[in-house]
């Protein structure tokens, strides 16, 4: 099932990255010499896909409710998987909880989750009730696992060679997440789905050099009985394809 669309749209602009700034905005110049302002929903360092000078796509989208029109989907990077090859990554990170919602609706990843009767959004859980869960999953009766299952999705776009990686800063949201995820075991399974947002890499592994405390509560958390389950997708000019899971490193070693 690699290569199934899992969103189809009208094709993207194509331009230049002039610059970056204000957490959420993104000049960019298009085809036709024009700068437009596009709203960039990555509000992170984006490391190793912030490229000023390079290929960026954008999605134009008017609307009185909007401030900007244009908003920047994708950014193209040097592929690791040969000199002279480029791949698209996505950088709208309000995408990853849809591609993975869509993964689970068409079946892809019944392997490993089962098959799944109902899929909620933004569920309340956590010690102090504060959290809200990216998706709580209710197995069919007949699924290999009958609990429920709190899933938790990471926008991942920075690599190390073929190696994604995640975080790409310290976040100490992310730590929370962790630690929440352990806590509502084993009453419920807990799943932790880097959205790998490129189709360049070969595995995950924490991104200790960014967040050490982070390295260490995922290497915990998978020990505690977390599981980890890789996701990656394809970024193409008009629609966004599934690539299968890939395996966890515990370490960059590949």
């Amino acid at each position: 099932m690699d290569g199934k669309t899992l969103i189809k749209f009208p094709p993207l602009e194509e331009g230049i990255l002039l610059k970056r700034y204000k957490r959420f905005l993104a000049d960019v110049e298009l085809k036709n010499g024009e700068v437009v302002t596009a709203h960039c929903a990555n509000t992170g360092p984006m490391s190793g896909v912030l490229c000023l000078g390079g290929k960026v796509r954008l999605r134009y989208a008017p609307s009185p409710t909007r401030k900007l029109a244009w908003s920047w989907e994708q950014a193209e990077v040097t592929s690791a998987k040969g000199p002279g090859l480029t791949c698209w990554v996505g950088v709208n990170t309000a995408l990853p909880n849809k591609l993975v919602r869509l993964a689970i609706e068409g079946g892809f990843l019944d392997e490993k989750l089962g098959a799944i009767e109902e899929i909620r959004r933004e569920v309340t859980y956590g010690r102090s009730r504060r959290s809200r869960i990216d998706l709580h999953l209710t197995p069919k009766i007949k699924s290999f696992d009958t609990r429920s299952i709190f899933l938790e999705v990471k926008n991942t776009t920075w690599t190390q060679g073929s190696l994604a990686l995640f975080p790409d800063t310290v976040t100490e949201r992310g730590q929370k997440h962790l630690k929440e995820l352990m806590d509502v075991l084993p009453e419920s399974r807990a799943v932790l789905v880097p959205c790998l947002s490129r189709n360049d890499v070969e595995a995950f592994a924490p991104g200790d050099s960014a967040d050490p405390a982070y390295g260490k509560l995922f290497r915990m958390a998978i020990s505690s009985g977390v599981e980890v389950i890789p996701c990656c997708f394809s970024f193409h000019v008009d629609e966004i394809t599934w690539q299968g899971t890939r395996p966890v490193k515990m370490d960059k070693s590949l």
